[in-house]
Order: structure tokens, then sequence, then C-alpha cells
């Protein structure tokens, strides 16, 4: 017998690259009890969790005589007493070929926001929908918000087959209408998958009961589907999120690498002040090296004193991103608290901290019927299309060429709660920032004297060298 190596199992292990997928789908569809399954087939489960499981079955199972895989997930005692999914649940698990992140999503509406929150990181989306319902409109819902998150890869897990006795014909009616239905979202990989979460057929064996099905089943699915290629290795952005300081003899710039490939040597530019200099050299725990690739944590070294803070970004002078102070964006509002448009607000981008205005809301989108429609605010999980303006320039790239640079978040400035996340489509051209509404500011109204209106009109004045439109109306 071969005597197991244990230094080469841990780096073979340690090589294995990472998939994160999240689960979607309505209410009872069976979410929770598929990543059950998947865990339990695969043998991923524990003893001590395996008799946990049997005993919480007894006292909340709601699979009959089976086992209820879904208590796996669903721990919080609401979820439990509802039978629902309330919260996001992550799940880590690994098979010989790759390492999984498994986030479980609720169904309802009203937890679109969790939704967002578990999607946010993933490569791929399992969208489940019941094999005698079909597609409905929780699942166009779910593709939507799928394809907003530019997740690349999404497989229609089509469940609950047993109770349709393994059909083909029900099988493939499904699966051709929701490829007609998330045609026009631009989803460049869409799988479907006929499956029995509860019996486990397709999950991680194949099924001799849908012997006309010649696809892969799920598990071996989600481990050969080719991810390499969805982050972005042309352009290369690094936000510098602090700057090493050691001793007189070092001074680095650290962060992650957002996008693309820098090499010693490379020509950078940093922006905002356009400074030029050289990649000195490319340090990480483990020594120098000579490249540097998304997502490696680097600390950077420059030929030239360049100052550089948090916030800023480094990239090659031949591939800028887009700096400006108005964009466009898709929003979703995940504050309780309805958005007050008048209110000003921090964005988080990258490392930037800025001070940010919604200037409009060009339309609002349903998203059960994919509906625009125009709207003064946003309520809680509502999104829209908007218009945004920073206090400073910002450096970004249109979230569907690059997730790093294009996604930003909104603070609440009192609470700091995150009231929203969003994501750039593309810069304001100057034309239609001319045409939105100039603010005006009634000194006479606000009880101001005129011995304070020349001091009011400099200000004004310097707000206009920035951009910042201001009418002054004095009487």
């Amino acid at each position: 017998m071969e005597k197991l190596n244990i230094k080469e199992f841990l780096d073979q292990d340690e090589r294995k690259d990472l998939l994160r997928l999240l689960t979607a789908g309505s209410v009872d569809d069976g979410k929770s009890t598929l990543i059950g399954r998947l865990l339990f087939d695969s043998k991923k489960l524990y003893e001590d969790q395996l008799d946990a499981l049997e005993r919480d079955t007894r006292r909340y199972g709601n699979a009959g005589d089976n086992i209820d895989y879904a208590l796996l997930l669903d721990g919080l005692k609401a979820e439990r007493e509802q039978g629902i999914t309330i919260d996001v649940a992550y799940r880590y698990f690994s098979t010989n070929k790759r390492k999984f992140i498994i986030a479980d999503t609720p169904g309802h509406e009203q937890y679109t926001r969790n939704m967002i929150t578990g999607g946010s990181t993933a490569n791929l989306a399992i969208i489940l929908v019941d094999a005698r319902t079909g597609v409905i409109t929780q699942t166009r819902r779910h593709t939507y918000l799928v394809s907003l998150l530019g997740i690349k890869h999404v497989v229609l897990a089509v469940n609950k087959m047993d109770l349709v006795e393994y059909s083909q014909d029900v099988f493939d009616k499904i699966a051709g209408e929701y490829r007609a239905f998330a045609g026009p979202l631009n989803i460049p990989d869409i799988t479907c998958i006929p499956l029995s979460a509860l019996k486990g057929d397709n999950v991680v064996e194949g099924s001799e009961n849908m012997a006309w099905y010649s696809g892969k089943p799920l598990l071996e699915h989600i481990e050969t589907v080719h991810i390499g290629s969805d982050k972005n290795f042309e352009d290369f952005r690094y936000p510098v999120q602090y700057v090493l300081r050691p001793n007189l003899d070092f001074r680095g710039f650290c962060s992650t690498v957002a996008s693309g490939i820098v090499r010693k040597g490379d020509e950078v530019v940093a922006l905002p002040s356009m400074k030029r200099s050289r990649v000195k050299s490319i340090v990480t725990y483990d020594g120098e090296q000579e490249m540097a690739f998304p997502p490696q944590a680097v600390t950077l070294t420059l030929e030239d004193e360049i100052d550089i803070s948090r916030g800023e970004m480094l990239v090659h002078p031949d591939n800028l991103p887009t700096v400006a102070r108005n964009f466009e964006a898709m929003l979703v509002w995940m504050d309780e608290k309805q958005m007050d448009p008048d209110e000003q607000f921090f964005i988080k981008q990258t490392t930037n901290l800025a001070r940010v205005k919604i200037d409009r809301i060009r339309y609002k989108v349903n998203v059960n019927t994919m509906e625009q429609s125009p709207s003064k605010a946003l309520e809680l999980n509502e999104i829209a299309r908007v218009v945004l303006s920073t206090g400073k320039p910002l450096f970004f790239d249109a979230y569907k060429k690059n997730k790093s640079t294009g996604a930003f978040i909104l603070i609440d400035p009192i609470t700091n709660n995150t009231c929203a996340v969003g994501m750039i489509i593309d810069k304001v051209e100057m034309k239609d920032i001319q045409e939105m509404e100039i603010p005006e500011i009634h000194l006479a109204k606000l009880g101001i004297g005129q011995e304070h209106y020349e001091a009011i009109e400099k200000v004004v004045r310097e707000l206009d060298k920035q951009g910042v439109a201001v009418k002054l109306i004095k009487e």
C-alpha cells in the first residue's frame, strides 16, 4: 500500500480553486434540501452532524419518513418553525477537485437584499424550480437579480422530478421556457439539470430514473465548470489600501490586485495625480515575486518617491479607468428607512470614500415583471437606475466589465448603516448633467442678509469650478 504523503496532500489541497455559488428560488422549491443532500451524499458531514440531523428531523422535520436535509442549513429557530429560509446561510466544503462556498439565500421577495448579499461574490447561481409549477414569477425575479449581479454561470435545477414521474416532456418544456426568458438578460452560460433533492437523483450520482438525461449530475457540473476566464486579467487596477513604512529604507503600497496583471518593471501611473513610475518590486509574505494577479494581496514598491495614499489607484498608463464625479448605476435599496432624495451619503468604492448625492432616479424596476416606472424615492429591496454625483472624482469601470471597480455601497452618515449597493453602468455625459435640475438657494427665504451675499457668491463660484451647479436667488 502506497504511503500517504501528508505534505503533498496539503499542497494539492491548497492549489484547488474556489467556487462560490448561491442557491435561489421560490419558497419550498428545495434550496436548503438540495444543499443538505449535496453535503450528505458527497460524504462531507461529520458523525456528530449526522446524529444532530437525525435528531432534528424527528423534532422539526418536514420530509415525512425521510431525513430533512434542509435542517443542515436552516439553523434559526424561526426558520425551523416556519420551514423557510430567512437569512443567508453559508456552507463550506470541498471535493477532490475543488473547494466550495455555498450561500443558501431566501426565496421571499421581502428578503431580496439577503439574496443580493449572498450573490455579490458568487461565480455561479443555482436557480431551483418546482417541476410541478415550472417557471414562475420568483424564477424570473431571481434570474434578473443574478444577471444584475453579473453572475456568468447559471444552473436551472428542475427539482422534485419524482413528483412528475421523472417526465422528460415536463423537463424539456420548463427548460425551453426558461431559456426563452433568460435570453435577453445576456447570461453567457445556462445549464438545465433535472433532479430530486429529496431522493438524490442527479445530485451527486446520475439517476437511473432519468436515463433520458445525458448531462452531468449537479456535483460533477459545479466541480468542472470553467471559471478561470471570469476574472478580468486585462485592466490592471490596484486601489491602494495602506502605505507600509516599517523603516527608513522601505516604503510600499499594500492592496489586493483588483484586476489585471502587474509585473516587475512595469510602468504605472498614480491616480488622480497622474505621476508616473515603475514597479521596483512585488513583495509578498513568501518573498518577492515577478508578477501579481487577482485576487493576490501584495505590496508594490516604486522606483520613484510618489505621494500616494489610501483611496488612490495604480494603473497602467495605456489602460486608464474612467475618472469622473457623475455616473449612472443600478441601485438596490437595503435600508428599512425610505430613501430621502435630498440626503447626502458616503460612497465606498474600492478603497475610496467620498460624499455622494442621488441626483435623479431615472426609473424603478419591478423585479417581478421587469416593468420600468418613474419614482421619487426608493423603499427597502427596490431597484432603480439612478444618477449620482460625488464630492471628488472616483476611478471606476463599468460593472459588467470589472466587478471590483464597478461596485459600490452607500453608507448613511448618521447611522453608519449600509443603505444601498450599486453597480456602475457608465459615466454621465455633460449634456445629461446640464439637463438635470439645478438646485436653487433662495437667500431671502432663508433670512440671509445682504452683507453675506458676497461671501456666498464666492463659495458658489468655487463649487462651479468643481462642476457643482447651484442657482442663487437673492430676492
